[in-house]
């Protein structure tokens, strides 16, 4: 399984989880004992577990809940090596799965890293991999339009939102 963008359409923004949060009154901030004002609406997503061993290939629980629709990584072990760039070529294991299912799809842990130019790999790669230090593994999860969209890959279904663990080995 190649991880390329010549299968890809490519979207030029990552968004950002959004926060919404009801915040009490001023009346009630200086209220000697606060009273409730409902719950607080916040729009997240449950993220899958994921073990923090270093090099161990990681466990990952299974998704839960609708998937997103932007990418969300997030740094399980940050690393102290060097950080990769947009312009990197990068060694590194992966896991990937489905989010739907769980099935994991792939993993280079059973056979050897994987090396690439980082701008040859798909754009959730492109996107979440930038700032990332050697030692460090991160999830990501990648919605379709940032991965395989509706003709998917091997055995990827299309409109398929993928959960990857990556650990990164290294950069040049």
């Amino acid at each position: 399984m190649n991880f390329y963008p010549s299968q890809v359409a490519r979207v030029a923004m990552v968004g950002l989880l959004a926060f919404s949060v009801a915040l009490p009154s001023v009346a009630q901030a200086a209220s000697a004992t606060p009273k409730a004002t409902g719950k607080a609406k916040v729009n997240t997503v449950a993220l899958p577990s994921v073990s923090a061993h270093a090099g161990v290939a990681p466990v990952i629980g299974k998704p839960h809940g609708a998937a997103p629709t932007k990418l969300i990584t997030k740094d399980i072990i940050v690393g102290k090596g060097k950080a990769a760039v947009s312009s990197s070529t990068v060694t590194a294991q992966y896991v990937v799965m489905s989010w739907k299912t769980g099935v994991v799809y792939q993993t280079s842990w059973t056979a050897q890293p994987f090396t690439a130019p980082l701008a040859n790999l798909i754009a959730g790669w492109q996107q979440g991999i930038p700032g990332m230090k050697i030692g460090g593994r991160r999830l990501f999860v990648i919605p379709p339009a940032l991965a395989y969209g509706a003709q998917g890959a091997g055995n990827i279904p299309a409109n398929e939102t993928l959960v990857f663990v990556v650990d990164l080995l290294g950069v040049k």
